[in-house]
């Protein structure tokens, strides 16, 4: 999914007429949406990243709402979803929400609540991804290191001095210089302190 500004509605339903009708309702307050008629269509054209609100139908042939939300999930797929029910489905959106779904909505809707739950699900992707953003960026920088220099950098940030690192794997001191050197050019660290805050910000200090 290519980042979009403003963040975009994805609608996910077989029934034409609520497409159109769900995307004539948000044109007419600015706010970007597309639609698919099926959730193949939609997993066809849509990847994991970007911001945005995922108006999803419970019941649709083929492939189930609830079986969608399930395949993007396990893609970490981290849209907000708010299911669109039927008068009957209410224990199937119960069961949505209990697997993560935002919220959701019965047929025939009020648009005004809807538009409400909406914004307030591109409001909560666009923090999402605002608060990912520092994670991603120093992954990327970390991400350029070749496994051993990855290796050495992780007996950097648990303060042990070259010799020490070059005595555990079985290498020179000179080499492990080497590739500290490399280590902090391709991240762009200034200094030691500044590459254990960029490790402790790509999540590698995490409980496992």
């Amino acid at each position: 999914m290519t980042q979009v500004d403003p963040p975009t509605v994805y609608i996910v339903d077989d029934d034409l007429g609520v497409r159109s009708s769900l995307r004539a309702l948000f044109r007419s307050v600015g706010v970007a949406s597309t639609a698919y008629a099926s959730p193949q269509e939609f997993l066809a054209e849509v990847g994991p990243g970007g911001t945005g609100c995922l108006l999803l139908d419970v019941r649709m042939p083929g492939m189930s709402g609830l079986e969608l939300q399930r395949v993007l999930t396990e893609a970490g797929v981290r849209l907000p979803v708010i299911f669109i029910t039927g008068h009957g489905d209410v224990p199937m959106a119960v069961a949505a929400m209990r697997a993560g779904a935002v919220d959701f909505v019965e047929k025939p809707f009020n648009e005004q609540q809807l538009l409400e739950r909406v914004a307030g699900c591109l409001k909560m992707s666009v923090e999402a991804e605002q608060a990912e953003r520092p994670r991603a960026e120093a992954r990327a920088r970390l991400g350029q290191l070749t496994v051993r220099e990855r290796e050495i950098l992780d007996h950097l940030v648990e303060g042990k001095p070259s010799k020490r690192i070059a005595a555990t794997l079985g290498i020179s001191e000179k080499t492990v210089d080497v590739h500290r050197s490399n280590i902090m050019r391709k991240t762009g660290a200034r200094s030691i302190a500044e590459l254990v805050r960029l490790w402790f910000a790509s999540g590698a200090g995490d409980p496992r």
